[in-house]
């Protein structure tokens, strides 16, 4: 008897702790919130959740609708994780007679930075049938709903298409003390123009609708690279995979009739792709993992198609439905509430683990877009960022001193402080708890 009244002594000693911590760790964290001039005029909440004791610990307006930004790629993540499987598909084909008649999927990681391409590039050298792209499968507009129109020519606003090649971006690289550069694909070598113009200063600038490329002719001080989207089509992938291929794959407007492209090559592992997504915040991999997604669904790239069937089957036990229209986040349409992003990383570590999630994610003061704030002796924030103008969210994991792993979403909407400020008094919060629960 007096081991059970001990043991029960114990125990309520223990919630009793616990329920000061979090008494404390709330108070301090709205002392913050009231005190710190980031929050004064803006829109911010926040949302903590403990999973061990599935508990909510803070809430400050988790049911009010932000503007997401870059962490729309969680759920895009989440939807490539639940039906893509363990690799990206990168062409469906089919032999008929004496013709390969390929097409694309939308496979991000074709000729995009380090990924695997081989085994399609092989596949593709090494036929002795005749090539044939066929260009019917992709419905979906070049940018999505609502981007700014004048980043075109901004690297993280590359165009969507089927058969991306190279990221859909060309590559300058300019040496110390020359005034020319070459670009990568080097197919784009005679699309270059210089001018004298002052208003190109040290940029490349490629025409609106077309894919000529301006810089000024003159010696750089330093050695720099530019990135900028091209402009998509079938003919300029097709032009683009025959020169890497070295031979010539020709445009096939329409599928013959009785005839299914049922056999897939994939390439790289779907997790490369992830990681690079989540870490380096990476439009292009987010905007076509949604047109892979929906091609599996229905055979249709579309990126509606992939985001209903996951708001259908995937995501609908939100507390809050979400509004979501494209894979990156570059749109202001996207509207999500702090609890239902954290309710996503709840679904997220259930299906793949802490563990590999936290390996995916950025990790404060150590890589990807956080490797510059949130440092300390051992990591303690793993989390996705995302920032529009006015808009800046970060939802992850954060590990206290205690050892517990919490689940939260900070997300903030129409402020006007400087954006290195707002971040100040975030890291403020997130240490308290980090330090105090």
């Amino acid at each position: 008897m007096q081991i059970k009244i001990k043991y029960l002594i114990t125990v309520l000693s223990l919630i009793s702790c616990f329920s000061c911590a979090s008494l404390k760790t709330t108070k301090n964290v709205n002392r913050v919130f009231e005190n710190s001039p980031a929050f004064k005029q803006g829109f911010a909440g926040l949302v903590i959740y403990d999973p061990e004791s599935n508990k909510t610990i803070f809430d400050k307006n988790g049911d009010k609708y932000f503007t997401p930004a870059s962490n729309t790629k969680l759920f895009t993540f989440y939807t490539a994780l639940k039906i893509i499987g363990d690799s990206i598909p990168s062409i469906k084909y089919t032999i008929y007679g004496d013709s390969l008649i390929f097409k694309g999927t939308g496979d991000p990681g074709f000729l995009y930075a380090d990924f695997n391409s081989e085994k399609t590039l092989d596949f593709l050298r090494n036929s002795d049938k005749k090539l044939f792209l066929l260009s019917s499968n992709f419905t979906e507009s070049k940018f999505g709903p609502g981007w700014a129109w004048d980043d075109y020519n901004s690297y993280y606003s590359a165009e969507r298409n089927a058969l991306p090649l190279y990221g859909n971006i060309v590559q300058f690289e300019f040496k110390k003390d020359q005034n020319s550069s070459k670009s990568f694909p080097d197919v784009f070598d005679d699309s270059i123009s210089t001018e004298k113009t002052k208003s190109l200063g040290a940029g490349v600038y490629r025409d609106i609708d077309s894919n000529i490329f301006r810089y000024k002719s003159e010696k750089r001080t330093e050695a720099s690279t530019r990135s900028v989207p091209f402009i998509t089509s079938a003919y300029t992938s097709a032009k683009l995979l025959s020169d890497t291929l070295r031979k010539e794959v020709m445009i096939l407007p329409q599928k013959p009739k009785n005839i299914d492209l049922d056999h897939t090559i994939c390439n790289e592992a779907s997790d490369s792709l992830y990681k690079k997504m989540l870490q380096e915040s990476d439009n292009f991999i987010a905007e076509q993992l949604l047109l892979v997604s929906a091609g599996i669904i229905s055979d249709t790239l579309e990126t509606d198609i992939a985001i209903d069937y996951a708001q259908e089957n995937l995501l609908n036990d939100l507390p809050d439905k979400i509004n979501w229209h494209d894979g990156s986040g570059l749109t202001r349409y996207n509207l999500f509430t702090p609890r239902s992003v954290v309710k996503l990383i709840s679904k997220i570590t259930e299906e793949i683990g802490e563990d590999k999630f936290k390996s995916l994610l950025p990790a404060g003061g150590e890589s990807g877009t956080l490797k510059n704030y949130y440092k300390s002796d051992k990591a303690y924030i793993y989390a996705k960022t995302g920032t529009l103008r006015n808009n800046h969210s970060l939802s992850g994991l954060l590990i206290t001193k205690s050892g517990k792993t919490l689940y939260f979403s900070f997300m903030n909407s129409n402020y006007t402080v400087p954006t290195s400020q707002l971040k100040q008094a975030m890291e403020e919060i997130l240490t308290t708890v980090r330090d105090q629960y």
